[in-house]
């Protein structure tokens, strides 16, 4: 199974199946990608059992493999300069191939190292987590974190191949998969009812692994952010959209310094629904459409601010949020809903009224 994205700066595949990452030389040669060599970057979570075969599979020559542990604490210029450092030492040029063999912090910085190195060379992904199969992989976004918070540093840049394998799912434990299920429910949010009535009566099923259920899942909401990109690879319009629930999250996520506490994901639900009941509150989204989402989060578990903030975070959590990529000038621009699957764009608010809007979810 394969959808292609096609964008005006490349066309691209994405393969979806069950161990289809070990045709990875087939399929490197079908797209016409034969490097004289490559480095294949993995993050070291990955099972090795899975590893130990890529590299059979690779083995050839002044191929290089590497393995690190990932974090979000480490996606900063310090690993990428590593990773060019490697690059640089071997004499890698731009036709040969890094590959990131990992979750979203493994493609963001491989991702980001490749489209910098001598302006640019092959990227292949090959996403191992369920958030980073429907979302990081997809779309040509790279980027790191500094000071000022979540991916301020980061260009666009495509890859050229993503082969998603359901295999690496098996080794995931369920709080992962709740991470990623987050990015596909919001992909139904912002794009298709059906979709998310689908989730619904479905979201066990994904999270406990059922084969044909999570693969639908998967290509679905794949196809959703594919035809978004195509329609705004750089963000300008309506592409923004996939931010719903992301500026909230994001200042949730460095308020608390991006701790095991509250992952991307788990982030990223308490995002959408207090983007959802904002959208309430400014008379856009209707309370029985609320109303359905509230019940899901609250059947995930994740909707309660109090069990992460208190109030004295409130500051923080604001600034951060006023630093946002989508601002252009001293208000918060969020993405609301006026209904499931109608996103609006272009809603600016105070920080004020914001932060004192997040207050009133908090209560100690």
């Amino acid at each position: 199974m394969k959808l292609f994205v096609k964008t005006k700066d490349k066309k691209y595949p994405i393969y979806f199946g069950t161990n289809n990452c070990f045709k990875i030389k087939q399929i490197l040669t079908q797209n016409n990608i034969n490097p004289k060599k490559l480095v294949a970057i993995y993050d070291k979570n990955v099972p090795r059992k899975i590893i130990t075969k890529l590299k059979l599979k690779l083995k050839k020559g002044e191929n290089i493999f590497i393995g690190i542990n990932f974090n979000e604490k480490m996606k900063n210029l310090t690993t990428v300069t590593d990773i060019l450092k490697i690059l640089g030492k071997n004499n890698f040029n731009r036709n040969d191939c890094l590959i990131s063999i990992g979750g979203g912090v493994a493609g963001d910085i491989c991702s980001f190292a490749a489209s910098i190195y001598k302006r640019g060379m092959k990227f292949v992904n090959i996403p191992t987590t369920l958030l980073s199969q429907v979302d990081s992989s997809i779309g040509g976004k790279t980027g790191i974190n500094n000071f000022l918070g979540k991916n301020m540093i980061g260009t666009f840049c495509q890859p050229n191949l993503v082969i998603t394998d359901l295999i690496f799912l098996k080794s995931l434990p369920k709080r992962e998969m709740i991470c990623g299920y987050a990015e596909i429910l919001k992909h139904a949010l912002i794009s298709d009812k059906k979709f998310f009535i689908f989730l619904k009566s479905n979201f066990k099923n994904i999270l406990n692994l059922k084969m044909n259920v999570l693969k639908k899942a998967i290509f679905n909401s794949c196809k959703i952010k594919k035809n978004i990109i195509e329609k705004d690879e750089k963000e300008r319009n309506f592409r923004k959209t996939l931010n719903y629930g992301h500026t909230f999250a994001h200042a949730f996520e460095s308020t608390l310094g991006y701790t095991k506490f509250l992952n991307h994901g788990e982030a990223v639900l308490l995002g959408i629904l207090t983007a959802s009941k904002f959208s309430n509150k400014e008379k856009l989204l209707p309370n029985d459409e609320l109303k359905l989402i509230e019940n899901h989060m609250s059947e995930l578990k994740y909707d309660n601010l109090n069990k992460y903030f208190k109030k004295k975070n409130l500051n923080t959590i604001s600034e951060y949020m006023m630093k946002d990529k989508k601002n252009k000038d001293k208000n918060i621009n969020l993405i609301l809903l006026k209904k499931i699957s109608k996103p609006v764009l272009k809603n600016t608010y105070s920080q004020i009224k914001v932060k004192n809007f997040i207050g009133s979810l908090i209560n100690k």
